[in-house]
């Protein structure tokens, strides 16, 4: 998991995390801190060793820590947050050893995470779509009925 380091040592990645801290510090909704991007990446992990989808660890960590990446980009410059991931993913996938295979399919997740047709795909983005989803516990969110997520995503009670 030696790329996994390098990626949250990255100058980037650190850059953006600390910006989208800062700007979310007051938001009584979903934060989109290491907490999330941590949680995202073990619930698709654990989905994958028990949907055996034969995925990697590092591929599936390393997508978890750059799916929300861009959301600093899309508060301040109303950019889409997984268009601005895209950008971002792609430099510190190439200056953390990723491949081009590896990155053009942690870039698919990134760039597919909240399209809700991704929900049924059976591989990374797939993934990373559902434990994104599923990492939110709105029952237990002071915000909860404050929240535009409709009804029926509002996660209720707790998934195993």
């Amino acid at each position: 998991m030696e790329r996994i380091n390098e990626i949250s040592d990255h100058p980037l990645w650190r850059l953006h995390i600390t910006q989208l801290k800062e700007v979310e510090k007051n938001r009584i909704f979903c934060k989109h801190g290491i907490e999330h991007l941590l949680d995202v990446a073990r619930i698709a992990y654990i989905e994958n060793l028990e949907q055996n989808c034969g995925i990697s660890k590092e591929i599936i960590y390393a997508a978890a820590l750059l799916h929300d990446i861009g959301r600093f980009l899309q508060y301040s410059q109303g950019i889409s947050h997984e268009e601005a991931g895209v950008k971002l993913a792609e430099k510190i996938l190439k200056d953390c050893s990723f491949n081009q295979e590896e990155s053009k399919e942690i870039i698919s997740a990134i760039a597919s995470h909240r399209r809700v047709q991704t929900k049924q795909e059976q591989n990374l983005a797939g993934l990373i779509y559902r434990a994104d989803k599923l990492s939110r516990m709105c029952i237990f969110c002071p915000a909860f009925s404050e929240c535009n997520w409709s009804e029926e995503k509002k996660n209720k009670k707790i998934e195993i």
